[in-house]
């Protein structure tokens, strides 16, 4: 997998839910394109020092919105065709929005972060 996925342990946000939204997004801005394979469920677990069964729900839901696919002997890929409908990516805004509100940040630094990610250029707020 080319695109990176991280998780935030001390999050209010779910880690299944912050590993689905990283997929979409990823999925979004086409650095995931159809074909590309993820990780195996235990091998992204363990890269994130989580339980098995927590990469395995975000997968599940990737899967379940159409996002991803799982193959016989080729594990899970992004699925062909595969795009981020209005209510996955308004999902995966509100995921964001509950993120940077548990950890305090302010609406406007929340958008200085998204703009950043927009450019691709990581921006430090509190820094």
């Amino acid at each position: 997998m080319s695109a990176q996925l991280e998780v935030d342990v001390t999050s209010g946000v779910p880690a299944f839910e912050q590993i689905r939204a990283q997929v979409v997004a990823h999925v979004a801005a086409g650095r995931l394109v159809a074909g590309d394979r993820l990780p195996t469920i235990r091998a992204l677990a363990t890269d994130l020092g989580l339980a098995a069964g927590t990469v395995a729900r975000a997968f599940h839901e990737l899967e379940a919105e159409g996002v991803v696919e799982t193959r016989r002997r080729a594990g899970t890929v992004v699925a062909a065709g595969a795009s981020v409908p209005t209510d996955v990516a308004r999902r995966a805004a509100q995921t964001y929005v509950a993120a940077v509100r548990a950890v305090g940040l302010t609406d406007d630094e929340a958008l200085v972060l998204v703009h950043g990610a927009l450019i691709g250029t990581p921006v430090d707020v509190r820094g």
